[in-house]
């Protein structure tokens, strides 16, 4: 996978290293962090739309 259709994260620090980028692949989306380019994980578009509802319901925060 290239990196030229890779969006970054806009809570992204300045020198990229502390960051997640997205892709769209067709038909799942592919995700990886900024320091580790060649580990992609790919999930469905429904899979991640529930992740994103559950971390802004702060499901994962710490007690």
């Amino acid at each position: 996978m290239g990196d030229a259709s890779w969006t970054k994260s806009s809570y992204s620090d300045a020198g990229g290293n502390n960051c997640v980028e997205v892709r769209s692949t067709w038909p799942v989306l592919a995700l990886r962090e900024g320091n580790s380019p060649k580990q992609v994980m790919t999930l469905a578009r429904s899979a991640l739309r529930a992740l994103l509802v559950d971390v802004k319901a702060g499901a994962f925060d710490k007690e």
